[in-house]
């Protein structure tokens, strides 16, 4: 490296507040432990969240609220209003320490919302939803579905849970004539698990009453070619942004938040304590129901089908 390039680069470590006794009229003066030093400085600079990385306090500053589930956006804003605050550092800084050498050391990227191994590039788009095929939207489901004039046409969605107890979720199921609602513990929202717990709850059922499946358009639920394949089901999505056309599960969700709060966690709920809870709803008397149960309504039409 000649002396031009150092010297334009103790200007830089200057600029970025490395004071460099070496430059004098701008005139590069350097040993070759001096070297070494600037050399050193340079690469600390290249680390990705290198000024997090040079201050070990700011470096525990940050784990410590990143474990609090401060997000990096919330741990900036909030040095940024602190007037006495010794520290000052931007989220985008942050992120690059968490998916830097000793972020990833640490398995910092554990602690942030999304949870990422790794990033997402900078300002790509975010998914929208999967694919739906146009005679997969709800506007093209049979009239009689909306009348609700036959039995077999159900709803699905997934309940969450505050994020600190981990991935785990339930997909409610609720069928729309009889209000008959089916509960399945999932580990994650990967779909592949989703539909699994689907074909499992509605396996059990005649074919005559599990005709359709209307989702939202969430990506846990992409893998809904598989119920078609196993049951025979026809999959139905709302709307973009239009959860509410699914209004029977989504009333069905708050009857469940009363034994199901968002704080929850579910690793200490059994799969048989989901099923308890289901039937308790089930042997609930509905008004829309004429005061009868959803278990009695449901299990009407599963004699007839046997019958039949």
């Amino acid at each position: 490296m000649d002396g031009t390039g150092l010297c334009l680069m103790a200007k830089r470590l200057e600029s970025g507040g490395f004071n460099w006794p070496g430059i004098q009229d701008g005139v590069m003066r350097v040993t070759a432990a001096q070297l070494g030093v600037l050399q050193e400085g340079l690469d600390c600079r290249r680390l990705r969240g290198g000024k997090i990385v040079r201050d070990a306090a700011l470096a525990r500053y940050v784990g410590d609220r990143l474990s609090d589930c401060w997000s990096p956006e919330q741990i900036a804003g909030y040095l940024r209003v602190q007037s006495d605050s010794e520290f000052l550092v931007c989220h985008e800084t942050i992120y690059q320490f968490v998916y830097g050498p000793q972020g990833r050391a640490r398995q910092l990227w554990r602690l942030l919302p999304p949870q990422r191994r790794m990033r997402r590039r900078r300002f790509a788009r975010r998914p929208r939803g999967i694919h739906i095929p146009l005679q997969n939207t709800i506007g093209s489901r049979p009239p009689e579905i909306g009348e609700r004039t036959r039995f077999g046409d159900w709803e699905g969605d997934l309940m969450i849970f505050r994020r600190e107890h981990g991935k785990a979720n339930v997909t409610s199921l609720i069928e729309r004539r009889s209000r008959y609602m089916l509960l399945a513990h999932n580990r994650s929202r990967h779909s592949a698990g989703v539909m699994a717990g689907i074909d499992r709850q509605l396996g059990f059922l005649p074919a005559c009453l599990r005709r359709t499946m209307t989702f939202d358009r969430g990506t846990e639920f992409a893998a809904y070619p598989v119920l078609a394949a196993k049951l025979g089901i026809t999959s139905y999505f709302c709307q973009p942004s239009a959860p509410w056309q699914k209004g029977v599960v989504e009333n069905g969700n708050g009857r469940l938040r009363r034994f199901l709060p968002l704080d929850t966690d579910l690793a200490v709920v059994s799969v048989s304590e989901l099923d308890r809870i289901a039937a308790r709803l089930n042997h609930t008397p509905r008004k829309c129901l004429e005061y009868r149960t959803p278990h009695d309504v449901l299990t009407e039409q599963i004699q007839l089908a046997l019958a039949a």
